[in-house]
């Protein structure tokens, strides 16, 4: 079997601080650079694949071709395909236009006769990820149309080269419930995949989603959401022979993953059993190049075990716990959203985007305001001084002791996620928004509510709290402008190593 990649640089725009190697500094980092950004994240940092984004953004189409002849001596020593992974999350057709989805799979075809012609390893790129799937037919369907264009292709230039006609398709399951159900559309995927190509896969890699679904459902609901579909994978294994590499999508702020340069050895030990992480932007440039190295290189060269499986009277338990806090979320949410729209249109940019596309994106908007991607979301609370982990806090509330024992259980590390959270927490800001709108008022009851519950304090009282406190406070001022507004949230951003 090929070798699986542990760590996966991706171009999540979460980064506060601009790139060490950008010469400009201003943090954001245009298409023309993510080929640089590329071959550092290989050569300089050590991540083993590096994941190039199709999805709702624009996208350098001769990304393989400028590392070729750039780097040609590089790539020679280090193969793609091989020693290094260059991965494509492709368009979701049924959700965005599928302008880039043709591009896409023709640079994967094309790519391996460039590779071919340097007498490179080839073909360098065999794998596609799929955002938002929600059944099998999504994956059979890109596969079935990469074959037809390769077909296609082959036949239009047969006295040329003849090509691959297969791709591998990573599954990403993005919201709560859709993972909840990932076991039933990966079954039928292998039947289909059986019907359709002769064969079933020896191996999967599957993508599972912490961001967008947190946005949705909230902290608790995701992460109690990740640990089913991880158990369900390890089942599948037993059942049908085949094994499944998860990969997770975990951003630094706990809202989003908790998974830091600092924090890699406890996230470790809540997600035993993954066997691919992301390095996004704030993980790489956020914190000192030093710490960055070391802990990419700590987790390609561990093993964290399997992930435990999870028996069908406490899958029952935990969907309820879920629906707990989902709901209590979503009632909060829908409260008080409107309130971070000026946060949202003036939020830094990071990348050359499209128009929002994502999770929420297709279809939910809340009286005619479109929503952000998570990173958008989660920023804009964590700069007013209220972190989104606690959206939903009330669902404590409402747990039972045998709750709180389950919990314990299969989320290890919530207390301290909150606490983390609760460093950045402005309660003068939240006790003005209350003033005005009853939503914030019944977040701030549940808080202290919780904080007895748990016994906790959230808040922070040192130098870098009450310099963090005093910055999010002036984003209440009536008549702040817009460019106020950007340069508070990066500098916020910088206290807590993370845009969002």
């Amino acid at each position: 079997m090929i070798k699986i990649p542990k760590t996966m640089a991706t171009q999540h725009p979460d980064n506060a601080k601009a790139p060490y190697w950008e010469k400009d500094g201003n943090g954001f980092i245009s298409s023309k650079e993510e080929t640089i950004e590329c071959v550092d994240a290989f050569r300089n940092l050590g991540v083993e694949e590096f994941m190039w984004d199709w999805e709702g953004k624009f996208t350098d189409e001769a990304i393989v071709d400028r590392l070729f002849h750039y780097y040609f001596d590089y790539f020679k020593k280090h193969p793609l395909g091989l020693k290094k992974r260059l991965t494509f999350r492709i368009p979701n057709i049924w959700q965005e236009k599928g302008y880039s989805l043709i591009r896409a799979l023709m640079v994967v075809l094309t790519s391996e006769d460039f590779a071919r012609d340097l007498k490179f390893h080839f073909p360098p790129l065999f794998e596609v990820i799929l955002p938002m799937t929600e059944n099998a037919e999504q994956l059979i369907f890109i596969q079935k149309s990469f074959r037809e264009l390769a077909q296609l292709k082959s036949k239009m230039f047969s006295k040329f080269r003849q090509n691959t006609e297969y791709v591998r398709i990573i599954p990403l399951f993005e919201g709560v419930d859709t993972q909840i159900k990932a076991k039933e559309i990966l079954r039928r995927y292998l039947r289909l995949h059986k019907k359709t190509f002769g064969f079933v896969p020896s191996f999967l890699r599957v993508f599972i989603a912490r961001s967008d679904p947190a946005m949705v459902s909230g902290l608790v609901p995701t992460v109690l959401a990740n640990k089913i579909i991880l158990s369900d994978l390890r089942e599948l294994e037993k059942e049908t022979g085949i094994r499944f590499f998860p990969i997770l999508g975990a951003g630094s702020l706990p809202f989003r993953g908790g998974l830091s340069p600092l924090t890699i050895k406890k996230f470790c030990l809540e997600y035993p059993g993954v066997n691919t992480i992301t390095i996004q932007s704030a993980f790489r440039y956020d914190y000192p190049l030093r710490k960055v190295r070391q802990a990419i290189k700590y987790y390609n060269k561990k093993y964290f075990g399997q992930s435990p499986i999870i028996s069908k009277p406490e899958r029952k338990k935990i969907i309820d716990i879920i629906a707990i806090f989902k709901k209590k979320y979503q009632f909060s949410f829908d409260k008080i959203i409107l309130d971070l729209e000026f946060l949202f249109k003036s939020f830094p940019p990071r990348r050359e985007r499209h128009l929002h596309i994502g999770l929420l994106s297709y279809g939910r908007k809340i009286k005619k305001m479109t929503l952000p991607r998570a990173i958008t979301f989660t920023g804009s609370f964590y700069s007013l001084g209220i972190p989104p982990e606690f959206l939903g806090i009330g669902g404590f509330i409402k747990l039972k002791p045998k709750d709180f024992a389950l919990l314990d259980k299969h989320y290890k590390n919530y207390i301290n996620d909150l606490i983390q959270a609760g460093k950045f927490l402005n309660w003068k800001n939240l006790k003005k928004l209350s003033q005005k709108n009853r939503g914030w008022e019944e977040i701030a009851d549940d808080l202290k509510k919780v904080e007895n519950i748990l016994k906790i304090k959230f808040g922070s009282w040192n130098k870098k709290g009450i310099r963090y406190s005093k910055l999010t406070s002036l984003l209440l001022r009536p008549k702040i402008s817009h460019k106020e507004i950007q340069k508070l949230i990066s500098q916020t951003g910088v206290l807590r190593k993370s845009l969002g």
